[in-house]
């Protein structure tokens, strides 16, 4: 919007004047958006990295203990007992949303149905290693949870900051530069105005005399 381009009238003055205020008031509304948006996001990325650490771990003695039932009733051993387990997992994704951006929350459930398989050909590390699998599994899920929540606000942060900027460099600006054209216009034309019937005034009076 180029100032020099907008009609010089009182209605353009109010327009501007009232389109000002509404950019203003926008951008005062988007940085606390952005403030509120940055505080969530270091939240989630503390609960990130917990939640990674939880998983490594989890996953980490799941393996373990897989190895140790392998050590104690051999790969084959394990490999059949794995083909009676009867775990049912389901995955239910609900939404929240932190100024307008939408933030998984991740339920997992399972459905046991034990006993799997026989004491015989399996060992204490065989159950360990089901159990630890299924500790595994509710981690990765909670990870899942964090790491979608901070891309989704690292993504909605990047947003905020283009539009604030857009608003602080180039609207705003763009605005003030149109009215202050106009206002500059305006007082002139009434300096104009004002010059012309002070003209008017004076000739008439020279001509009473």
């Amino acid at each position: 919007m180029a100032g020099k381009h907008i009609a010089p009238t009182r209605t353009n003055l109010l327009r501007l004047k009232g389109e000002l205020a509404f950019a203003r008031s926008g951008y005062e509304l988007l940085e606390q958006k952005r403030e509120i948006l940055i505080l969530e996001l270091k939240r989630f990325i503390a609960r990130a990295i917990e939640a990674e650490r939880k998983a490594d771990q989890a996953l980490a003695g799941a393996f373990e203990a897989l190895r140790e039932a392998q050590f104690a009733t051999g790969v084959s051993g394990v490999a059949s007992a794995s083909r009676a387990v009867n775990i049912e997992s389901g995955l239910a994704l609900r939404e929240r949303r932190v100024m307008g951006v939408p933030l998984p929350a991740v339920e997992l459930s399972m459905n046991d149905h034990p006993p799997y398989y026989g004491p015989s050909g399996t060992s204490v590390w065989t159950d360990e290693a089901v159990r630890r699998f299924k500790e595994a599994l509710a981690s990765l899920a909670a990870l899942a949870e964090c790491r979608i929540s901070v891309m989704r606000l690292a993504q909605e942060i990047q947003k905020t900051i283009r539009r604030v900027n857009a608003l602080e460099r180039i609207f705003i600006p763009d605005y003030e530069d149109s009215l202050h054209h106009v206002e500059g216009a305006l007082e002139e034309a009434d300096r104009e105005a004002f010059f012309v019937l002070k003209l008017v005034k004076d000739r008439l009076e020279a001509e009473e005399k």
